[in-house]
């Protein structure tokens, strides 16, 4: 049993030597441990940083493309070295490395396809008022949405299991936090959580520039995936709302219609036809949102098919050590 640890970096030379000194070299249950970093295009030293302190997988990437690139990036280059499990974990040292054979424990165990540390972000004594408001209400939200138990749902401390992470697709150019989760609920995926601790806080988050930044991308996020895996439920829901406001204002001129006033309130009737129509329209966009939904997921198991089989012939004929990177 391989485990891949990987750590997207973006300018992390000065956090990433504590991050790698935090990590553990042995797990009861994991065979191997190899550590991958994936340099998001940093200005500074640290794809030199992480060679010099033994990393056995770098991969370069020629410019910044974000941290939900470089965490697809990685689970690519974790597969390629032939990872069983992969752990996702943050560069600048939040999380802690000794909690990471309890995060792998539940995949060991067999009772989980996906495992993400909780925080306890409710009481977490790090976290502003505010912020620790916006992720209990963020959370909510993720977990209404995916159909998933989801106490903590902006955790960047994951594991998944080799077949999970072959089936991650991840679109968003914000995160993939959000996104993995709705996309794990659709698919119905084994998710647990497990509570972690975390460290003090080294330097400011560079994914929350502030509060309506925050708000904007994660509610673009959620319900952008939400809808490309619950199409009909979304169309069907906004097409609804339309055709009972149509109802009211047909209710309402036929009213005015039986009292003889009709024709002064010729409005009321243009309304509902309005409304109607728009509403029947929606319904009619969530249906084909279906069928092009179930076009989708027959592409997403041929890709993950293909993934497999790719993977397996490049594991044939190449070591770990060939994985493809951007070095």
């Amino acid at each position: 049993m391989k485990l891949v640890i990987q750590i997207p970096c973006y300018n992390e030379e000065s956090t990433l030597p504590g991050t790698l000194r935090d990590l553990p070299r042995e797990i009861d249950g994991i065979d191997e441990i190899e550590v991958l970093i994936i340099d998001d295009g940093s200005r500074d030293k640290t794809a030199e940083v992480a060679q010099t302190h033994g990393v056995e997988h770098v991969v370069r990437l020629g410019r910044n493309r974000g941290l939900a690139n470089a965490f697809v990036r990685g689970l690519e280059a974790s597969l390629a070295a032939g990872a069983d499990i992969i752990v996702n974990t943050d560069a600048d040292n939040q999380y802690r490395g000794e909690d990471i054979p309890r995060l792998v424990q539940p995949i060991l165990d067999g009772r989980a396809d996906i495992v993400v540390g909780d925080r306890g972000v409710a009481s977490l004594p790090e976290f502003s008022p505010i912020k620790r408001l916006l992720q209990r209400i963020g959370s909510w939200v993720v977990q209404t949405a995916s159909g998933v138990a989801t106490p903590d749902a902006t955790s960047g401390f994951r594991a998944l299991t080799r077949d999970a992470a072959l089936r991650t697709l991840i679109l968003s150019q914000y995160s993939y936090t959000l996104e993995s989760l709705i996309q794990a609920g659709a698919r119905r995926m084994a998710v647990v959580y497990v509570p972690i601790h975390v460290n003090p806080q080294t330097r400011k988050s560079r994914l929350m520039r502030n509060i309506p930044h925050y708000i904007v991308n994660s509610a673009v996020t959620i319900l952008r995936a939400y809808t490309m895996y619950r199409p009909m439920r979304v169309f069907f829901t906004f097409g609804g709302v339309l055709l009972l406001s149509g109802l009211v204002w047909a209710v309402r001129f036929s009213i005015f219609y039986f009292k003889g006033q009709g024709a002064e309130h010729a409005q009321s009737l243009i309304l509902t036809v309005i409304f109607w129509a728009l509403g029947l329209q929606s319904v009619l966009l969530g249906m084909v949102a279906d069928l092009i939904g179930l076009n989708r997921g027959i592409l997403e198991e041929m890709l993950y098919r293909v993934r497999k089989i790719e993977l397996g012939a490049q594991g044939e004929g190449a070591t770990a050590d060939e994985a493809p990177s951007d070095q």
